[in-house]
C-alpha cells in the first residue's frame, strides 16, 4: 500500500514539473512582447517608453555626420559620398533592465562626452490610462566624465495608438548647459520640450520627427529637430536621419543647433537582446 502511495505521488510531482513550464510559457514577460508602434527606445535622439526587460539589455550606435547637406554643388556632394565621408559626431549607448519598469544606460560620444541616465516606468497606458509616464534623470560629464558636468530632469509622457503609431512629449530641466564660466553668464540652465512622433508606414518601415524646442533659460542657435526613415528585422533597427544639427547628448540639444539653416545626414542602429 505504501509502495502505490510512494508512485502516485512521484507521478504527481512529474506531472507538476511537466506542467509548471508551459503554464509559464503561456503567460511572456509583457515587457519582452514588441509592440508595433513603439519598437526601439530612441526616436533620433529622444529617448521612448519603451521598457526594457528585466536583465535584458539593448546596444545603440549614432553617427552624425559634419558635412552640411547644401555645401557646394549636387558633383560635390556625390563625391563627398552625400556626406559619409565627413568627420562625424559618433555616440555607443547601452541600456540594460535594472528592475521591472527600471532601466539604466550609459552613452559616450566621441568628443568624449559620457552621459549615464535611468527611466523608470511609472504609468503604463491602459484601459483607464489614456498616457504612458516614465520618469528620466541623467547627468552627462565632459572629457570622459572628469569635467563640466550636465544633470538633466523631466519626464516622457507618450501615447501610442493602435499598432500603428506613437506620440511623444519629453519636458527636461537641463544644468549647466552653458558652456561659459558661471561667473559671467546670465542663464546656466535650459528648460526644454522633447516633440516627437513615430508613423507605421509598412509591417516593418517607420517614419520619425522629432523637436527640441527649448522654452526657458539658456537657449543660443536654432531648435534642433530631425526626421527619418527606418526599418526594423528582428531585434535590429536601422534608421537614416536627417538633422539640423549634430547633438545627439542632452547638454548638446539643449544647445540647439547651429542655426545656419544646413542640414546633415546620419544614421542610428540598434539591437535589441531580448
Amino acid at each position: 500500500m505504501k509502495n502505490h502511495r510512494y508512485a502516485a505521488w512521484v507521478l504527481a510531482t512529474c506531472v507538476m514539473a511537466a506542467t509548471t513550464p508551459a503554464r509559464a510559457q503561456s503567460q511572456p514577460d509583457p515587457d519582452r512582447v514588441l509592440n508595433p508602434a513603439q519598437p526601439d527606445v530612441t526616436l533620433v535622439n529622444l529617448p521612448t517608453s519603451m521598457r526594457i526587460p528585466l536583465h535584458r539589455g539593448s546596444f545603440r550606435l549614432s553617427h552624425r555626420f559634419s558635412r552640411p547637406l547644401g555645401q557646394g554643388d549636387f558633383t560635390d556632394l556625390v563625391q563627398d559620398a552625400f556626406g559619409f565621408d565627413s568627420s562625424a559626431n559618433i555616440g555607443i549607448e547601452f541600456r540594460y533592465g535594472l528592475m521591472r519598469g527600471l532601466q539604466i544606460g550609459v552613452y559616450r560620444t566621441n568628443d568624449r562626452t559620457i552621459e549615464f541616465f535611468g527611466q523608470y516606468s511609472a504609468v503604463q497606458q491602459g484601459e483607464r490610462m489614456p498616457l504612458s509616464i516614465d520618469a528620466y534623470a541623467a547627468v552627462d560629464g565632459t572629457d570622459n566624465f572628469t569635467d563640466s558636468y550636465t544633470p538633466v530632469l523631466g519626464a516622457i509622457v507618450s501615447r501610442t495608438i493602435g499598432r500603428h503609431a506613437a506620440l511623444y512629449a519629453e519636458p527636461m530641466w537641463v544644468n549647466n548647459s552653458n558652456p561659459l564660466p558661471k561667473e559671467v553668464v546670465d542663464d546656466n540652465d535650459t528648460f526644454l520640450v522633447g516633440l516627437g512622433a513615430r508613423l507605421r508606414i509598412r509591417p516593418s518601415v517607420y517614419l520619425v520627427y522629432e523637436a527640441v524646442p527649448r522654452v526657458g533659460g539658456y537657449e543660443p542657435g536654432g531648435m534642433q529637430q530631425s526626421f527619418a526613415i527606418e526599418r526594423r528585422a528582428g531585434g535590429h533597427l536601422f534608421q537614416l536621419n536627417f538633422s539640423n544639427g549634430t547633438g545627439s547628448a542632452w547638454s548638446q540639444l539643449a544647445r540647439g543647433g547651429p542655426g545656419t539653416g544646413d542640414w546633415y545626414i546620419g544614421f542610428n542602429l540598434s539591437r535589441k537582446f531580448f
